[in-house]
């Protein structure tokens, strides 16, 4: 319960940044409308940043913006992952880091698409594995190693890895010189700004389906509202650090009161 308030905290301060205009709130409530369809998270991050890309570029032309608005429905399908060899682990974090973007925690509705979604982690597992990623030094994103590590012993670990971050290697060493052109292009800003606010919405989706599958005892929810208020309800909200092993004793003690 604590993770979910966790994540929910991140989703809300991604979302005061993605969220500058009422076309970017259409494209988000289409992708949250998509992702709980079952269209692959991935898919719909991609689809909703070439939508966004062309809206705006054809919105800045005050001649077609009317048109432009036919644009935000449109969406596409993904394609299933079947198999988790070691091989295969690295694979698959190859292509989540590789279409990572937004925030480290969009990793977790990645991985709810490609490894819960196919009944290969269940979410209770991946909810432990965020934890063990918020408590450990380094990013968000070693909660991928302690995935391997669950799928696959010490290879799946090490496979996971370096799937997750050799991507950015990569992108960092070839896309580095074209970062200014990058940043003065219509074009690509508003495929960036459509593919942050898609990041948001898949996010928020899995947020929901990890608490509908947690919250499952009165113990749980109770968890759930004393970390909410820690983390929402006061001035100086409860570090992240704190927050896990904190819940992790109530959870203890809560369930040595017999009802």
């Amino acid at each position: 319960p604590a993770v979910i308030v966790i994540i929910a905290a991140a989703v809300m301060k991604l979302a005061k940044k993605a969220l500058k205009n009422v076309a970017l709130g259409v494209l988000g409530a289409l992708a949250v409308i998509s992702c709980f369809m079952g269209i692959n998270e991935i898919t719909v991050l991609l689809a909703t940043g070439f939508i966004g890309m062309a809206f705006f570029q054809i919105r800045n032309n005050t001649t077609n913006k009317k048109i432009s608005w036919l644009l935000l429905p449109l969406t596409m399908k993904g394609i299933a992952l079947k198999s988790m060899t070691t091989s295969s682990i690295f694979f698959t974090f190859l292509k989540v880091g590789a279409f990572l973007y937004g925030s480290g925690y969009v990793l977790f509705a990645y991985l709810d698409a490609e490894l819960v979604a196919r009944e290969i982690l269940s979410r209770e597992d991946l909810a432990d594995a965020i934890a063990i990623g918020q408590i450990t030094p380094g990013p968000v994103l070693s909660t991928a190693t302690f995935v391997g590590y669950q799928l696959g012993g010490v290879k799946g670990a090490m496979a996971a890895t370096a799937g997750i971050f050799l991507p950015s290697f990569i992108f960092v060493f070839f896309l580095n010189p074209l970062v200014d052109k990058m940043r003065n292009s219509t074009l690509l800003r508003g495929f960036l700004d459509s593919v942050n606010i898609a990041a948001v919405a898949v996010m928020l989706v899995v947020t929901v389906n990890m608490g509908i599958s947690v919250l499952i005892s009165w113990q749980s929810v109770v968890i759930l509202l004393i970390s909410a208020f820690l983390t929402f309800g006061i001035k100086k909200p409860i570090s992240t650090l704190w927050l896990i092993p904190v819940s992790a004793i109530m959870g203890y003690v809560l369930h040595l009161i017999p009802l």
